[in-house]
C-alpha cells in the first residue's frame, strides 16, 4: 500500500513537471511567434500611406465676359451638362454692332485718305517737273538778258524783272520739293506703300478688331466641358458690369468641369518620407461604398497648408507646441466610361502605394 502511494505521488509530480515544461515552452513559443509576426508585419509595413483628410476637386469657374451691357438671354439651366463652346448667355449685341459699323466706316475713310495722299504726292511730283521747266526757261531768259544788258539793247528794268522772276520761280521750286517731302513722310517714306501698312490704317484697323472682339464676347460660351450652376443669379434684363461681374456672381454663370477632376489629400508630414511623384494610389469615395478608383500622385505641395493661410502660425513665443503639419498632395484620378459622377468637395480616403519596404537595419 505504501509502495503504491509513493508511485502515485511520483506520477503526479512527473505530470506536474511536464505541464510546467509544456507551459513554459508554449509561453516562450507564443512570445516568439508574436515577435516574428510583429517583425514580419513591421517589415512588410510602411509601403502604404493612408489619408482620410482628402476631397475631390474639379476645375471650376465663374464664367462671365469683359464687356458691359444688358443680358439679352440665358441659354442654360441649373445642372445642365455643356460642352466647350456651347452658349451660356448673351449680352444685347446692338451697341457692339453699332460700334463695329462705325469703326469699319472710319477704316474705309482712312483708306480713301491714304489713296488721296498717294495721288496728291504724284501730282506734286508733276508740279515739281513743271516748275523745273519754268525755272529752266527763266534761266535762259535771264542769261539772254544778261548779254543784252551789256550792249544796252534792253532796259535795266527788263533785266531786273527777269532776274526777280528767276529767283521767285526757284523759291517756288524749293517750296514744292519741301511739300513733296512732307507728303512722302505722311506715306512713311514709301510712295508705293500698301494701304494696309500705313500707320493710320493700322490704328483704325485695331479699333475695328476691338469692336469685333467686343461683339464676339457679347456671346458667352463655355470654356471647357462641365456642369452649369449658379444660373438663377443671372437673369435676362440684368445690367452686366464687366469690372464686377465675376465678384458679385450676378453677371456670371458657374461652371464645374467634368473632365478635369483630381483629389487633394492633406497628408501628415511624417507620412511623406517615401511618397514621390508617380506613385499609384487607391481612392475610395464615401458616397460610393465598395467602389474604388485608381490614381497617380501628380504633385506634392512645396509648403504646408498653414504656410498659405492668411495668418501663418508664429512659433517664436515661449508657449510653442509642436504640431504635425499637413502637406497637400494632388492625385490625378483615372476614370472610366460608366463611372459614377465625382462631384467637387466629396470626401474620399486615399491609400498611396510608395513601394517602400522596411529593412532590419531600420530597427536599430
Amino acid at each position: 500500500m505504501l509502495k503504491r502511494t509513493v508511485e502515485l505521488e511520483q506520477s503526479i509530480a512527473w505530470r506536474l513537471g511536464r505541464k510546467r515544461t509544456v507551459r513554459g515552452v508554449l509561453m516562450l513559443g507564443g512570445i516568439l511567434v508574436a515577435a516574428v509576426v510583429a517583425a514580419t508585419l513591421w517589415l512588410r509595413g510602411g509601403r502604404w500611406v493612408s489619408a482620410d483628410d482628402a476631397y475631390v476637386r474639379a476645375a471650376k469657374l465663374m464664367v462671365t465676359t469683359d464687356v458691359s451691357g444688358l443680358v439679352a438671354s440665358v441659354e442654360v439651366h441649373e445642372g445642365q451638362v455643356v460642352k466647350a463652346g456651347d452658349v451660356l448667355f448673351r449680352v444685347d449685341p446692338r451697341q457692339f454692332h453699332i460700334a463695329l459699323d462705325n469703326a469699319r466706316a472710319q477704316l474705309a475713310q482712312v483708306a480713301l485718305n491714304i489713296e488721296a495722299l498717294k495721288q496728291d504726292y504724284k501730282r506734286m511730283l508733276q508740279d515739281i517737273e513743271a516748275q523745273k521747266s519754268q525755272v529752266e526757261l527763266d534761266q535762259a531768259n535771264f542769261d539772254r538778258y544778261a548779254v543784252l544788258i551789256r550792249t544796252d539793247a534792253i532796259s535795266k528794268s527788263n533785266y531786273d524783272q527777269t532776274r526777280f522772276v528767276l529767283a521767285a520761280d526757284k523759291n517756288k521750286l524749293e517750296s514744292l520739293k519741301q511739300q513733296a517731302q512732307v507728303q512722302l513722310a505722311r506715306l512713311s517714306g514709301n510712295p508705293d506703300l500698301p494701304v494696309e501698312d500705313h500707320p493710320q490704317y493700322r490704328q483704325v484697323k485695331a479699333q475695328v478688331d476691338e469692336a469685333q472682339r467686343q461683339l464676339d464676347h457679347a456671346t458667352v460660351r463655355a470654356p471647357f466641358d462641365g456642369i452649369v450652376t449658379q444660373v438663377e443669379s443671372l437673369q435676362p434684363g440684368t445690367y452686366l458690369v464687366s469690372a464686377t461681374a465675376a465678384l458679385t456672381n450676378t453677371g456670371a454663370v458657374g461652371l464645374v468641369s467634368t473632365g478635369r477632376v483630381w483629389v487633394d489629400a492633406n497628408l501628415k508630414e511624417t507620412d511623406l518620407t517615401h511618397v514621390k511623384l508617380g506613385d499609384r494610389a487607391e481612392i475610395s469615395v464615401d458616397t460610393y461604398p465598395g467602389r474604388t478608383w485608381s490614381g497617380t500622385v501628380e504633385s506634392i505641395s512645396p509648403g504646408a497648408g498653414s504656410e498659405f493661410s492668411i495668418l501663418p502660425a508664429q512659433n517664436a513665443s515661449g508657449n510653442w507646441v509642436k504640431v504635425v503639419q499637413r502637406i497637400p498632395v494632388r492625385i490625378r484620378v483615372e476614370r472610366k466610361p460608366g463611372d459614377p459622377i465625382l462631384r467637387s468637395g466629396m470626401s474620399v480616403v486615399v491609400d498611396i502605394d510608395t513601394g517602400h519596404r522596411r529593412s532590419i537595419g531600420e530597427l536599430f
